[in-house]
């Protein structure tokens, strides 16, 4: 499989990188500083500079032509200080960029990791604890933007609070999972999985559980395609 990486650098798009790579899969990452082409090259990925806030719907898509999946895994942090344009630019535009450029050179599969909490944030109800408005209006305007571009298959995973202790490899998939938190580890092994088994418009929710992710993923994309 030959899967791009925008966010490659980021804290889940970086883990992902590593699980194909150690499976013997071509990893091009999109990184926007040149200080991490370094650390990624030697992970075995291979990495692109180019900031998704000021490129082109051609420059990304001359990175993404002759692949076969796009993986969107940037964005700004949650509770972060970044001002409004910032977040709209990153978490929003980026993402929709990353989809007219697939789009143009006819790479279909998309995944994109957006965040729970949207749903609540549609809906009109609360916002879970400690997730801010802006950001998950970001997420939720990347959303239905990628939706709406018929020539990307979109899969979306909306991950819980993230954490940075090792995975369990075991994980709550679906819909309705109830909010909660979630390694950063056994996300990238979710979106791996995935990317194995695309879904055109499934929209899963992950938090750590009891279910192996392989067993996980079987069971929820069966079940919503």
């Amino acid at each position: 499989m030959r899967v791009v990486i925008a966010g490659a650098n980021g804290r889940v798009g970086r883990r992902l990188g590593r699980l194909l790579v150690a499976r013997g899969d071509r990893v091009v990452g999109i990184v926007r500083n040149a200080e991490h082409e370094e650390p990624l090259q030697a992970e075995g990925v291979e990495p692109v500079v180019l900031d998704l806030e000021h490129a082109t719907v051609d420059q990304v898509a001359s990175i993404v032509v002759d692949n076969d999946v796009v993986v969107f895994a940037a964005g700004t942090k949650l509770g972060s200080e970044a001002d409004v344009g910032r977040k709209d630019k990153v978490d929003r535009a980026a993402a929709i960029l990353l989809a007219d450029a697939a789009g143009e050179v006819a790479v279909r599969q998309y995944l994109l990791m957006s965040s729970m909490g949207v749903e609540a944030l549609g809906a009109g109800g609360p916002l879970p604890g400690g997730f801010d408005e802006l950001y998950l209006r970001a997420k939720l305007a990347a959303e239905d933007g990628v939706r709406a571009r018929p020539v990307v298959d979109l899969t979306v995973l909306r991950p819980g609070r993230l954490t940075d202790d090792a995975g369990t490899g075991r994980v709550r998939l679906g819909q309705g999972v109830g909010f909660g938190s979630v390694s950063r580890d056994d996300v990238a092994a979710v979106m791996l999985g995935l990317l194995d088994r695309p879904c055109t418009g499934a929209v899963l929710e992950v938090v750590a559980g009891d279910t192996p992710i392989a067993e996980a993923v079987a069971g929820a994309v069966p079940a919503i395609a």
